[in-house]
């Protein structure tokens, strides 16, 4: 992660964050840790799905706190690699979907 660009999450700048917004630090906080209990998708599933979409989003931060978070999930490399792998063709595939919009305005183009 380009130091210039996103810098490291340091305590103080986290204490920062949660200062100028605690009651909205608190919910997210809240909501967050909702989502990735055990549930109909266990554990380690939900982490290697918020490890592709970190990658489809681009979030250095999730990207790098997800990672974490499946291995600790007992995630594989293997299986990290697949997951941003399906999350690139799901990326390219909407693309390639999207294509049906230009070649809909190629063929609808004014008169003019």
């Amino acid at each position: 992660m380009s130091e210039e660009l996103y810098p490291r999450l340091t305590k103080a700048l986290a204490e920062k964050r949660r200062s100028l917004a605690p009651e909205a630090e608190s919910a997210f906080r809240q909501f967050s840790q909702t989502f990735f209990q055990e549930g109909a998708l266990p554990r380690k599933m939900k982490q290697l799905i918020a490890v592709a979409v970190a990658h489809v989003t681009q979030c250095p931060y999730c990207i790098e706190g997800h990672t974490k978070a499946a291995t600790r999930e007992g995630a594989t490399p293997e299986e990290i690699m697949e997951a941003i792998w399906v999350a690139a063709e799901m990326r390219a595939g909407a693309a390639y979907a999207h294509a049906t919009i230009a070649l809909n305005k190629l063929e609808n183009k004014p008169t003019e």
